[in-house]
């Protein structure tokens, strides 16, 4: 396995090391982790197992952890180059590869345990896979984020099709209660069976919809207002907070204590509310970050007060790990590149309840799993 990644550590380390040397010259050793610490990582490189039948995978659109502790992946095969995808050309250029269904269940281990997707019967598959939830009454929902990707898909755990909210067609606004625009992730709220869906990379919203009856229930913008559709100017990190959602709200996660976490990824920050859409705080992160941006994707930590959150960052290529209290980073891990560990346009990202995390790249066209290092859970 590649060393653990915490500069927050060493940083911590080194300072500690100066003071004593200063005082009592004095030298002393890193204390071993110790029950609170902040998390850490390694990777497990080798996880995911081969997958069968010549199988590969594009762009990772969305990654999630179910209640079982699997981890479900939807990619693009699209996005497969045809020396990628060259056994599946007529004729087949070479002996490997064919491209995945877009859907795919892992277990912890890596094994591929179910695999589905794409068109059928009775309904249209996205143009674009983008984002994906599994919640515990064994139902997938799936979105997508082409031109007229403007639905939530709903699916059994063995992908027969349910049905959907919105439809693949054009946009229209970002307070069309009936129709989405190029949703980017769903987050479950178990307790009141309602779906939340951020709305995206075509509108600037959160929604909320019945789980069981997909009937609307609720939306709204960045800082708890009605959403608008009219022309920001670019995200100037100089600038006043602009008090719309920029494109896209790429993520959103609920907390136990009902709080609800938002990605408003190309202005480098994390908008926190109240299920009702009442605005509570919001937290910047590398706030000179241009172009893709900085917040990308959330996790909530699994110990019983979920201490921190994971943050994904495409543009920087790495994770953050935050106090949820204060917003302070407290760690960083991850770096650019092509090696085990590193990443290309980290896209997305999910942790299971042993504290393991799941990433999905775009330009690398991977899954990666970091195993926990430190006492973080206990």
């Amino acid at each position: 396995m590649t060393p653990t990644f915490n500069r927050a550590r060493s940083i911590l380390t080194g300072l500690l090391l100066s003071a004593c040397v200063a005082s009592s010259a004095v030298l002393v050793s890193p204390a071993p982790a110790t029950a609170g610490d902040v998390p850490t990582f390694a990777v497990d490189p080798s996880w995911p197992k081969q997958l069968p039948n010549s199988w590969i995978i594009g762009q990772i659109g969305g990654i999630t952890v179910d209640w079982q502790g699997h981890i479900w992946v939807i990619h693009r095969p699209r996005s497969l180059t045809e020396g990628e995808k060259a056994a599946s050309l007529t004729p087949p250029r070479a002996k490997c590869c064919v491209a995945a269904p877009p859907v795919l269940e892992f277990d912890v281990d890596g094994k591929l345990l179910r695999s589905w997707g794409g068109p059928g019967d009775g309904y249209q598959w996205v143009g674009r896979e983008h984002g994906i939830a599994v919640d515990e009454r064994g139902f997938v929902w799936i979105g997508g984020n082409a031109d007229d990707d403007s639905a939530i898909l709903k699916f059994t755990l063995d992908g027969k099709y349910l049905g959907q909210i919105g439809k693949i067609a054009p946009r229209t606004n970002s307070n069309d209660t009936t129709q989405l625009g190029k949703p980017a992730a769903i987050a479950i709220d178990k307790d009141a069976n309602e779906i939340y869906v951020a709305d995206g990379y075509g509108n600037r919203r959160v929604i909320v919809f019945d789980a069981t009856t997909l009937a609307y229930k609720r939306h709204w913008g960045g800082y708890g207002k009605r959403p608008d559709d009219d022309k920001q100017p670019p995200y100037d990190p100089a600038a006043a907070p602009q008090h719309q959602f920029g494109n896209p709200v790429h993520c959103i996660k609920i907390a136990d204590d009902g709080l609800v976490y938002v990605c408003d990824r190309s202005q480098d920050r994390i908008q926190v509310f109240k299920k009702d859409g009442s605005f509570v705080k919001e937290f910047f992160y590398e706030k000179k970050t241009l172009g893709d941006g900085a917040v990308f994707d959330l996790a909530l930590w699994p110990d019983p007060k979920q201490t921190y959150l994971l943050n994904a960052d495409g543009a920087n290529n790495e994770i953050r790990v935050i106090n949820r209290d204060d917003g302070k980073v407290v760690g960083t891990f991850g770096h650019s590149g092509r090696n085990a560990g590193q990443f290309a346009l980290l896209h997305v990202m999910a942790v299971d309840q042993k504290g393991n995390v799941y990433t999905g790249e775009v330009e690398g066209k991977r899954i990666q799993k970091f195993k926990l290092t430190s006492d973080a859970l206990k």
